[in-house]
């Protein structure tokens, strides 16, 4: 009897949550929205805002909860079973093209010829994913020790690199970390060229490679300038790297704005800058997004314009701008919008990005695992020996391969 029991409650509790998150069509068709999206920190606000727009436009808008760790396997399994959300967010790159089938076309919506091209989420030329936020990386710099004027190519790079050694500061820093030692620095070469992801695609087919590739050569001298004429970063951490910058140590760091908490422990003298890393002259900066809103294409019509509804809202009324700005804390992404109380170094992101002076972010575009496994070695072994710039690209088109398994390119 016992047993029955326990099935009889477990049958119950599955029907209630089945239920909390299927629709009631026949009751709140075209008159309610369901939001599900993986940034957990800001659901409670998420929520507020959602009140909000149902206070204003009268329609129902719920948020549902996600610990964040499996949110992406939810939200698939949800879609698959026909129980997906209205709106709901994605990670641009692979997440984007193995949603694609679901994704509905944004182009209609008021404000998205707004938001700079670079940073609109796209299915080849169909806009599907509006941005949360924006970050941008480059070159963290001290006011105080460096004019950003006299860093704009490699030659005036190396120079600054040089004035510094000689008066006992380190000019230029990265750290151990995957991402910090090479995964972002390597971006550069390839978004400052025009056809960034075609190149992309013949380089993992072994087409081209970077050791004949004019961006990859000069990145490669570069690279090695920093290694003849500053620390040793296999040696330095995140913390140190910051460290060393925030007490005047180290003139600039290669970073993005999301450095700027790691500073809360030091009391800085100087103000700080990000400026654009100038390989072959670039004065644009590297800004993407973390994630985007995307409406699910599979709902009914009333509702996906129900969806879109609460997106214009959201990124155009008072209200909805409020909360992008003061309460998620977000780098407005939409031109018009007045940046909330942004860090020096996200104001620098906003401003770039308002300019339209903005490359991409590569690196949503590397192949799966390739930064830890491949190309960390690579780096590791350039910063313990004394090879020369060939020799490192050779090293990194070999690693290339090996990822992509494309044999015939080593």
């Amino acid at each position: 009897m016992k047993y029955c029991l326990k099935a009889i409650a477990a049958a119950i509790l599955f029907s209630a949550l089945l239920g909390s998150c299927v629709r009631n069509d026949a009751a709140g068709a075209g008159k309610k929205i369901i939001i599900f999206q993986s940034k957990v920190e800001i659901i409670p606000q998420l929520e507020e805002a959602a009140r909000a727009y149902s206070a204003e436009r009268g329609i129902e808008a719920e948020v549902w909860g996600t610990t964040g760790d499996d949110y992406y396997q939810r939200l698939r399994t949800r879609i698959a079973n026909n129980q997906g959300p209205s709106l709901f967010s994605l990670a641009p790159g692979s997440e984007v093209v193995q949603m694609a089938n679901y994704l509905e076309t944004m182009d209609n919506l008021p404000f998205i010829n707004d938001i700079a091209a670079s940073l609109v989420i796209r299915d080849g030329a169909r806009p599907v994913g509006i941005p949360y936020t924006m970050e941008g990386f480059g070159i963290v710099y001290n006011k105080s020790l460096i004019n950003p004027a006299e860093v704009k190519n490699y030659d005036s790079f190396v120079k600054m690199l040089k004035d510094k050694k000689a008066k006992g500061i380190n000019g230029f820093g990265l750290s151990q970390e995957s991402y910090f030692l090479i995964g972002h620095i390597l971006n550069h070469p390839f978004a400052v060229r025009p056809d960034m992801e075609a190149f992309m695609e013949k380089l993992s087919k072994g087409e081209v490679k970077m050791a004949d590739t004019q961006e990859f050569r000069e990145f490669a001298r570069f690279y090695a300038a920093i290694r003849d004429n500053s620390y040793n970063p296999l040696e330095v951490n995140y913390d140190r790297e910051c460290g060393d910058f925030a007490t005047g140590k180290t003139a600039a760091i290669h970073q993005g704005n999301w450095a700027y908490g790691m500073f809360s422990d030091y009391d800085i003298g100087f103000e700080m800058g990000l400026l654009p890393f100038p390989l072959g002259g670039n004065d644009r900066l590297a800004v993407s997004v973390p994630a985007a809103w995307c409406v699910n294409s599979q709902i009914p019509p009333t509702e996906r314009a129900l969806a879109k509804d609460f997106l214009t809202w959201l990124y155009t009324s008072s209200t909805g701008t409020r909360f992008i700005t003061e309460e998620f804390g977000f780098i407005p992404v939409v031109k018009g919008i007045a940046g909330g109380r942004l860090d020096p170094l996200s104001a620098e992101v906003s401003r770039y990005a308002s300019e339209g002076k903005t490359i991409p972010w590569a690196t949503n575009l590397y192949p799966a695992g390739i930064v830890d496994v491949y190309l960390v070695p690579v780096a590791q072994q350039f910063f313990t020996s004394k090879q020369t710039p060939e020799q490192f690209l050779a090293a990194l088109d070999a690693a290339w391969a090996k990822a992509t398994g494309n044999k015939g390119s080593n």
